[in-house]
């Protein structure tokens, strides 16, 4: 399992730089993901979808789709597209440390 250091923590990663080990994830981590993915800061709205990502999947064991995150989370799909650029769901569970979504390529 390749390992890789994200604020000055080393984390295992796969080949995509997704944490295999949600344990090993903090905001600070999430903070440098994000700037890694082109996301400067991470605003409240930001931390809202990512607590309800980390939520969902704990309860779940997989992740929301987009439209249970508008459902069930009250996330507009139009702020995800805004804040989470190119593949929001995608984008987004990295920064929160999950598993990359299997609906996304």
């Amino acid at each position: 399992m390749p390992k890789k250091e994200i604020a000055g923590v080393s984390v295992d990663v796969n080949e995509e730089d997704y944490l295999t080990d949600s344990s090993q994830w903090n905001r600070e981590i999430a903070i440098a993901i994000a700037k890694g993915e082109g996301i400067a800061i991470l605003n409240d709205f930001h931390w809202q979808v990512i607590d309800f990502l980390q939520k969902d999947f704990e309860e779940k064991g997989t992740l929301p789709t987009i439209r249970r995150m508008n459902k069930a989370g009250g996330i507009s799909t139009k702020e995800l597209y805004e804040y989470f650029p190119d593949g929001p769901l995608k984008k987004a569970s990295k920064i929160a440390g999950l598993p990359k979504p299997q609906s996304c390529v």
